[in-house]
């Protein structure tokens, strides 16, 4: 069995968030599969100081930059077909809502990178499952944005801690079609009928143990629905 991992990069303000990153792939290990992670070759949006936050003069690709999480191990997305995983995970980071997606910049209006929403299409057509993690259900979101798929997914929950708005990620969510569904960090959404599942990881107060445990939620339905 082999699983794909999306990465928009390295770093949660400016790519794929680490930790989900990592934990997804000893996940993937853990439920006897093979993960492949694949990227994009383009520019990300820019480049954050992760110990200040504040945007740094230079430019880095999304590709060569989510190397460094898969240590030199990384597909060009414009190489892999349906037909080379069994299902694929989409890690969170702002990567998702500023590399892939412009949803960061002009919300569920923003744009999504042509050769994302290609796959995630033709995964879904196919039968094979996703799973998006944290603020990646925003991809789906775009992907599927006019279409007759219209899947559940959640982004988290408003009745407990988030650094967001959850409530506002939610709108966002429906204004493309998608039904959201409030979940804690300690739970995942599972759509049956378009094989997507979801998990809200750092987008609520959590800590790493509890993000391991939601992934692992998440990877083992995944398998489930393979």
């Amino acid at each position: 069995m082999k699983i794909g991992i999306l990465l928009s990069g390295c770093g949660v303000y400016d790519g794929a968030e680490i930790q989900e990153a990592v934990l997804s792939m000893l996940a993937v290990q853990e439920i006897g599969a093979e993960y492949i992670c694949i990227s994009v070759d383009a520019p990300q949006h820019h480049v954050i100081n992760h110990t200040t936050g504040e945007e740094m003069p230079e430019t880095r690709n999304m590709l060569v930059e989510a190397a460094r999480i898969a240590r030199g191990e990384i597909r060009n997305i414009n190489t892999i077909a349906p037909a080379d995983i069994d299902a694929l995970i989409i890690p969170g980071g702002f990567g998702s809502a500023k590399n892939f997606t412009k949803w960061a910049f002009e919300g569920p209006d923003g744009a999504i990178l042509p050769e994302v929403k290609l796959l995630l299409v033709n995964l879904v057509n196919v039968g094979k499952p996703i799973a998006a993690l944290c603020v990646s259900p925003v991809v789906l979101a775009k992907a599927f944005e006019g279409s007759a798929i219209h899947a559940n997914m959640t982004i988290g929950s408003d009745k407990e801690g988030s650094p967001y708005s959850i409530t506002d990620f939610s709108a966002g969510l429906a204004k493309t079609g998608v039904e959201p569904v409030m979940k804690t960090v300690r739970e995942i959404q599972i759509d049956t009928t378009n094989k997507i599942v979801t998990a809200p990881c750092y987008m609520m107060d959590a800590t790493i143990l509890d993000i391991r445990n939601n992934i692992r939620q998440a990877v083992e339905a995944l398998r489930d629905l393979i």
